[in-house]
């Protein structure tokens, strides 16, 4: 027996995103940011604050990107990617964190919130 799916135009969502709907995932993202931010401790701040650092909403996937300006900076935030990665857990179950070294000095490190369980077990 053949099934027959009736689908309506009005049921599919927009091909591009409405005005409304960058403004609302701006908001997201900046409100995510700021309870992250503020959720640090002092010396995660401070690294931060060495780096540019945004969160973004790709494909639908939140994520932490941090741009490091040295490797030495690079090394600094790998070594507390653990702890931000349970910090944006608490926030949000299921992002990503993406490393990135400077220009031409290796390519970014990336890791899911939800995989945390395999770097505590080898930390």
């Amino acid at each position: 027996m053949k099934r027959k799916y009736f689908f309506y135009e009005e049921d599919s969502r927009p091909i591009q995103p409405t005005s409304a709907d960058i403004i609302l995932r701006q908001q997201l993202e900046y409100s995510i940011s700021k309870y992250f931010y503020e959720g640090c401790d002092r010396n995660i701040q401070d690294l931060l604050s060495n780096c540019r650092w945004y969160v973004t909403t790709h494909a639908s996937v939140l994520t932490l990107v941090i741009e490091c300006p040295d490797q030495v900076t690079n090394w600094r935030v790998l070594q507390k990617l653990v702890r931000m990665a349970v910090l944006l857990q608490k926030i949000v179950s299921s992002a990503k964190i993406r490393v990135c070294p400077p220009k031409s000095e290796g390519i970014p490190f990336e890791m899911r919130v939800d995989e945390l369980s395999v770097y505590r077990d080898s930390a």
